[in-house]
């Protein structure tokens, strides 16, 4: 892994050799909606258990068939948000890591003209809040969907969130460590920069699209 501090944010990049070469077919624009689904699932997991290596445990007693021994288990309830569609694509590489996790929705998407974030559904419910959330969106570009989704999730009551995604422009990091500092970022990349059209390059072009198959 690399930290990268930028104010207050931490920014921790997967350098996992498996990560970069998956990442690397990812971004091809001639891959195919199966093999995109299943990189992303492999890229997800990745990133899953750089994501929940500091997470909580607590003592757990067990019995082998030897002998009753000493364990420790999760200690905590965990929630993934993914963002809808897109953060859909990484729901299967969290859920492999840890099978117990909620599952928890936010449509969003960012208007193609004034790049603000519009809401569309949320269902997060008063009675059940996390202990910490996964905030799955794979491109942050401009930030602002991001930033709006976190905003949701902090709205529900988490006070531990981390926001998971593929790539990252150094302009999205920026717009996301104003708005949302105590959120540290779990990357696999950080590209160059935006395109006119404030899209991620080389980035992965549209991921919702490509996943389903709807390019």
């Amino acid at each position: 892994q690399k930290l990268l501090r930028c104010t207050a944010m931490v920014v921790q990049i997967c350098t996992h050799p498996l990560l970069r070469h998956k990442l690397t077919f990812l971004r091809d624009k001639s891959v195919a909606p199966k093999e995109f689904r299943e990189l992303s699932k492999e890229i997800s997991t990745i990133l899953a258990f750089e994501a929940t290596k500091d997470l909580p445990t607590k003592p757990r007693t067990v019995t082998t068939p030897f002998m009753e021994c000493q364990g420790e288990e999760v200690d905590g309830t965990i929630a993934l948000v993914p963002v809808v569609r897109s953060g859909l694509g990484m729901v299967d590489g969290f859920i492999y890591a840890f099978p117990n996790a909620q599952v928890w929705h936010v449509g969003m998407y960012r208007d193609p003209k004034t790049l603000v974030p519009v809401e569309y559904y949320n269902r997060f419910n008063s009675d059940t809040i996390a202990d910490i959330a996964y905030v799955l969106e794979p491109s942050l570009s401009c930030g602002s969907v991001a930033i709006a989704s976190v905003g949701l999730v902090k709205e529900w009551g988490v006070k531990n969130i981390k926001l998971c995604t593929f790539v990252a422009s150094p302009e999205g990091l920026a717009a996301f460590e104003a708005e949302h500092p105590d959120v540290p970022i779990i990357v696999g990349a950080i590209d160059q920069g935006l395109n006119a059209e404030s899209q991620t390059v080389p980035g992965l072009g549209d991921v919702g699209c490509r996943f389903f198959g709807t390019t």
